[in-house]
């Protein structure tokens, strides 16, 4: 699970963002890292929408480390054309079936690329900066805006959080995200939770927490990132809650609750 969401997105997205078999070069250097080698370093990567909304990278087979590359001897026919697979080997480690290799024939000019298994890898990296589940959308747009508008985050009549100096994080197709402040934040009602997702715009997240009210314990309302991405830098630390599952007062006005596939 991510907190980008990977299926049944609100509208809003643009067209080009969530149409499949959508092929677009990559204008950045992707880089590959298993067992501190690497496996792949290229500025010919391709985007590949094989479903909407999020592209997988596909890598130019020259452009592959050969010799980490282990024939697994089997062809296999896939929507985008026949790819071999293929497992990765590099030093003592292996990850078997990592990568589909694809060959003469397939689909959206695919021939002699490589389209490698996100967890196969250790690392995965646009220029120097790591990301995370897969790569960002070259369409979305996400900012982080602090707001002097009063926020009152409640369920069940509780009051969860309340804060004069949130941080709202505007990402496209998906609902406002509020971040506030620890010290703004009813510790009382929630609980923690073992829970950890990524996010490819934010990194990977440090905390969870349930709540507990009079209806019993809502799992995994809320979450945090001790360490972001630089580009969301302005809510490491802060806590976040789901507002499909919490009532969001802003401006002393009861927001509706957004519908999307974590409610």
């Amino acid at each position: 699970m991510t907190d980008a969401a990977v299926d049944g997105h609100p509208t809003g997205y643009p067209a080009m963002a969530a149409t499949r078999d959508r092929v677009e070069p990559a204008p950045r250097r992707v880089r590959g890292v298993l067992n501190g080698v690497v496996v792949f370093d290229t500025r010919r990567a391709l985007y590949v929408w094989e479903a909407p909304y999020y592209p997988q990278y596909y890598i130019p087979l020259d452009d592959v480390t050969r010799d980490l590359l282990v024939d697994e001897g089997r062809e296999m026919s896939l929507r985008l054309g026949t790819a071999r697979r293929h497992a990765l080997r590099a030093a003592d480690q292996t990850r078997d079936a990592a990568a589909r290799v694809y060959g003469a024939g397939s689909a959206l000019g695919l021939e002699g690329f490589v389209r490698f298994e996100w967890e196969a890898l250790d690392a995965w990296f646009e220029e120097d900066e790591q990301i995370f589940v897969h790569p960002r959308n070259p369409y979305v747009r996400v900012d982080a805006l602090r707001s002097r508008s009063p926020l009152r985050i409640e369920l069940d009549g509780v009051v969860l959080a309340e804060s004069d100096a949130a941080v709202l994080v505007f990402e496209t197709g998906l609902p406002t995200r509020y971040y506030v402040d620890k010290t703004d934040v009813r510790w009382e009602h929630l609980v923690p939770s073992p829970t950890e997702t990524s996010c490819p715009y934010k990194g990977t997240t440090s905390d969870y927490w349930s709540a507990r009210t009079a209806s019993g314990l809502h799992e995994d309302l809320a979450w945090s990132y001790q360490f972001t991405t630089d580009a969301l830098h302005a809510v490491a630390g802060l806590v976040a809650f789901y507002d499909e599952k919490v009532d969001v007062v802003l401006d002393g006005i009861l927001q509706q609750r957004p519908s999307t596939h974590f409610g």
